[in-house]
C-alpha cells in the first residue's frame, strides 16, 4: 500500500475498522442533465441505496415505481417487486452499452446498472482502493486555485463494474477526498470530473454529501456550463 493511500484510508475512518462491516447505505437525491439525454428523467424523490463492502452488489428502493426495488451486480441488474416478483431482468448488463454514444437512449435496466455501480463506487471509496486485484499509484497533484490536491490513480480489476477501468483521486491537504475523476465508458467514454463537497462524518467514517459530475475538457479542467450528474447524499449508515 502507497504512503498516500494510507493516509488517505486513515483520514476517511480506518482501513482496518472498514472490514469489520459489511454494507453501506445512504439516501440520494439525484439530478443532472445525463438522464434527460438518455431520454428518462431525474427522479426528484430521495431514494434509498445500500451496498456491500467485500463484493460488489447494489440494492436502490423505490426504482421505477413505488414498489419496485432494482439489485445490481456486475453480472446481472434486476427490478423486482418488494414481493420479490422479478419485472425485468438483464445478464451481461454492460454488454447491453455496446456502440452508446452521450445521446444513446437508455432504458430503465440500462440507468439500473449505471446506478448500481456508480452508487456502489461512491459509497465504498477510497476503501475499494484496498480491495483484492486493485492496482493504485500516485500521479501528479492538481492545482484547485490557491490549493494542491495530490492524486491517486485505481486501476480497476475486470471483477468490478465502474465508470472505467482508470479512475483518478485527488485529495485534500487533510488527505480528503475532493474530486474524481474518470470516463464514462457506458456512454461513449467522455470524460468526467467530479468534485465532492461536505463531508460529514458517519459511524466514524468520512463521506462526502455533495457529488457534481462535469464533462472534463482541455488540461483537466472541469467545464461547470456541463452537469452531468448532481447528488446530495444523506443518512449515511455503515452495517455489520
Amino acid at each position: 500500500m502507497s504512503e498516500l493511500l494510507d493516509l488517505v484510508l486513515r483520514a476517511h475512518g480506518g482501513l482496518d475498522r472498514w472490514n469489520k462491516f459489511n454494507k453501506v447505505s445512504a439516501t440520494f437525491v439525484a439530478g443532472g442533465g445525463l438522464l434527460p439525454m438518455k431520454g428518462l428523467e431525474a427522479d426528484p424523490k430521495p431514494l434509498d441505496g445500500t451496498v456491500t463492502i467485500h463484493e460488489q452488489s447494489t440494492v436502490i428502493r423505490p426504482f421505477g415505481q413505488p414498489d419496485w426495488r432494482m439489485i445490481f451486480t456486475p453480472n446481472c441488474v434486476s427490478i423486482e417487486t418488494t414481493a420479490g416478483l422479478v419485472v425485468q431482468e438483464r445478464s451481461n448488463p454492460r454488454g447491453a452499452f455496446a456502440g452508446h454514444t452521450m445521446n444513446t437512449p437508455w432504458d430503465l435496466l440500462h440507468r439500473a446498472y449505471f446506478n448500481g455501480y456508480a452508487r456502489w463506487t461512491y459509497l465504498t471509496t477510497p476503501f475499494l482502493m484496498a480491495m483484492p486485484d486493485f492496482e493504485v499509484t500516485e500521479i501528479a497533484p492538481w492545482q484547485e486555485g490557491a490549493e494542491q490536491w495530490r492524486g491517486l490513480r485505481a486501476r480497476f480489476p475486470g471483477t468490478i463494474a465502474s465508470h472505467s477501468r482508470e479512475q483518478d483521486f485527488y485529495f485534500g491537504d487533510d488527505f480528503l477526498l475532493r474530486r474524481h475523476d474518470y470516463h464514462l465508458e457506458i456512454a461513449g467514454g467522455v470524460p468526467v470530473a467530479q468534485y465532492v463537497y461536505d463531508l460529514v462524518d458517519a459511524d466514524g467514517f468520512r463521506f462526502p454529501t455533495k457529488r457534481r459530475a462535469y464533462v472534463r475538457g482541455p488540461h483537466l479542467k472541469a467545464i461547470r456550463d456541463l452537469l452531468l450528474i448532481s447528488l446530495d447524499l444523506s443518512d449515511f449508515e455503515v452495517m455489520s
